[in-house]
């Protein structure tokens, strides 16, 4: 967003309940004032956890920020009960529903203003729900942070393989220093993640403050499992020791490598239609390979429209649940790196 030189922005109406300054543990809210018709002087009410133990780094950890991902939130929650003062160096800022309009719906974007939170910044102070959201995370709680930790999956369309994930970055010293931290969150996969297209995503804005990131796609299916929730609270503390905020040692895990290099990564359908997947999430697939088929519901005697691998790897998330439209990813194809 472009501001003329003579019109700084405005500030943001958002105000919050904790002192990012004052040591100990903090539970508090982002209060964002919005005027509805069943509550005239209402607010959106964001929770927030500030623990701070003297001087040190910042590790600003986020989930919700689509309302149908539900690891982070989880994690993020548990850590919020338990983390204290005496057990960290510097300092955590914990926001376990980022997007908390759009998580209270269950929906991947807000109910507000359908907006998409991550697909928003840097945002505008005097903008939509989601926009002055995403401007107080712009200008007030990045700035703050030196380690940014994101966690997603794959909501109610989506399954992935459970992975952490950084990008490829022109600050090769930056790129290093995120890669290392997601190896500690050492999940079972690794990603170097291609995104079709990063503009307005809290990645880039904080990629772009010169912070330390890392994001993660731990399932999907709106939902979350024992298992996927384990890896994320794994991961979390493997992030904060790693960053020598939290005392303690990395608990580790193996962790395979894979890489997106490019578009042919992703397999994209041209119908509407019945999803019949003819792989599983982890399987080996080949060039040309059958990856899925889209059943003509409108009429019997049709055959299918067979979608097929762009590249050799293996299935690193597909389309969820059953019925798919014009344009809806089917399938992604990963590259195993080791």
């Amino acid at each position: 967003m472009t501001q003329a030189l003579d019109k700084p922005l405005r500030e943001n109406p958002i105000a919050a309940s904790v002192d990012f300054l004052r040591d100990g543990v903090q539970h508090g809210h982002l209060k964002l004032p919005y005027s509805r018709d069943d509550s005239a002087w209402g607010a959106v009410m964001i929770p927030i956890c500030v623990v701070k133990n003297g001087d040190g780094p910042t590790a600003l950890l986020t989930g919700g920020n689509h309302g149908d991902e539900y690891e982070g939130p989880v994690a993020l929650s548990r850590l919020a009960q338990e983390l204290r003062a005496e057990d960290i160096r510097g300092r955590v800022i914990i926001v376990p529903f980022m997007n908390t309009p759009a998580f209270l719906a269950g929906k991947r974007t807000s109910p507000i203003d359908a907006g998409n939170l991550n697909r928003s910044f840097p945002g505008r102070p005097d903008g939509t729900v989601t926009q002055k959201i995403a401007d107080y995370f712009q200008r007030t709680l990045l700035p703050l942070a030196d380690v940014v930790l994101d966690i997603h999956s794959g909501g109610r369309t989506l399954d992935f393989l459970p992975f952490a994930a950084c990008h490829v970055l022109p600050d090769k010293a930056q790129q290093e220093a995120s890669e290392a931290l997601m190896r500690a969150f050492a999940a079972p996969f690794s990603m170097r993640m291609l995104e079709l297209d990063a503009v307005g995503m809290y990645d880039s804005a904080a990629e772009e403050q010169g912070k330390l990131f890392v994001t993660t796609e731990l399932g999907g299916g709106g939902s979350s499992s024992a298992h996927t929730v384990a890896i994320a609270r794994r991961g979390v503390r493997n992030v904060l020791v790693q960053a020598g905020i939290l005392r303690g040692d990395l608990e580790p895990a193996q962790s395979v490598m894979l890489d997106m290099p490019d578009g042919d990564c992703f397999v994209a359908s041209e119908h509407g239609g019945l999803l019949e997947m003819c792989r599983d999430l982890g399987e080996r697939v080949e060039h040309g390979e059958v990856l899925a088929r889209v059943h003509d519901v409108l009429r019997t005697g049709t055959a299918p429209v067979e979608y097929r691998a762009r590249r050799s790897g293996i299935l690193a998330a597909r389309h969820f649940p059953g019925l798919v439209q014009s344009g809806d990813t089917l399938a992604v194809v990963a590259e195993v790196l080791d």
